[in-house]
């Protein structure tokens, strides 16, 4: 299963705000009075440029190596929304036969592949399984 730490690159602009480039999604892009604040604005950004590709059901890229750039990490839930995108296109399995193999209605599949709808880790975990995949949660220091 990927991993979704995706690596930035920090620029710096004329007026010296922190530029933040994603070379996994170049239609991603975003900007910050500093690195701080950069950062935290570039997680927002990548939240919304995997949100743009799963509405749209292109491929989430793979993370390219990060060789001493900073990463951003996309939430918990997005993280797992993408795995499991991956893992359908992976397995080529339809939406239908994927709500077979967990006995729901298709639309909650359509549901938990939707970047808008709040869906639960446990029902993302399930779903999954079903396609051979683990969810694996680690923590690391903010700083």
């Amino acid at each position: 299963m990927p991993t979704f730490a995706y690596p930035v690159t920090l620029e710096t602009d004329s007026a010296g705000r922190t530029l933040v480039l994603f070379p996994d999604f170049p239609e991603a892009a975003t900007d910050g009075a500093d690195r701080a604040e950069a950062l935290t604005e570039a997680t927002d950004c990548l939240q919304e440029a995997i949100a743009g590709r799963l509405a749209r059901r292109e491929p989430v890229p793979p993370p390219s190596p990060a060789r001493g750039r900073p990463t951003v990490v996309p939430g918990a839930v997005m993280a797992a929304k993408a795995a499991l995108h991956a893992a359908l296109r992976d397995a080529e399995m339809t939406n239908t036969a994927l709500a077979d193999r967990l006995g729901v209605a298709e639309g909650e599949v359509r549901r938990l592949l939707d970047p808008r709808h709040a869906s639960k880790i446990a029902r993302l975990e399930a779903a999954l399984g079903i396609l051979g995949q683990r969810l694996e949660v680690a923590t690391k220091s903010a700083a």
